[in-house]
């Protein structure tokens, strides 16, 4: 059974609480718990983890190259300034879908550019908590279509 990492960046841990009408209501457990259902549904099992700290992120994503299928990461302020990100999602051999809840291109101009999109498969945002639905979809996709 494929296995994703569903990974998020810092003050994830506040939605619900932080700036709803950016985020919406949803918790980040409300999520989680989205993507465990949608997975046990579709055949595919979800880690799903958050931190504050980059160092995490990229020690998360260094992991997954050998327990992970794919990855699906809302990687928040860190998209628009980690070259380390991208350095890891190009080192790794496993696909990574950059997923946001807003539409980052509709917003604050600092947000439109991603340092980790060009090491992605793709980018999904401006779908709320369906953001993630829509990048597990795209993950199971791709490794569908790897086999």
């Amino acid at each position: 059974m494929p296995r994703f990492f569903v990974l998020n960046g810092p003050n994830l841990n506040l939605l619900g609480k932080r700036e709803p009408g950016i985020y919406g209501g949803h918790t980040l457990a409300d999520i989680e718990a989205l993507c465990v259902e949608a997975g046990a549904r579709l055949g595919f099992t979800v880690d799903f983890r958050q931190t504050n700290h980059e160092g995490t992120l990229v020690d998360w994503m260094h992991e997954a190259q050998d327990a992970a299928d794919g990855i699906a990461i809302n990687a928040g302020a860190y998209t628009h300034t980690s070259i380390a990100l991208h350095d890891a999602a190009r080192a790794i051999r496993v696909p990574v879908v950059e997923l946001h809840l807003s539409n980052v291109h509709a917003r604050e101009a600092f947000r439109h550019h991603s340092y980790l999109a060009p090491a992605a498969k793709g980018v999904i945002c401006g779908f709320g908590a369906q953001s993630y639905l829509l990048a597990l979809q795209a993950l199971q996709s791709l490794t569908q279509s790897a086999e």
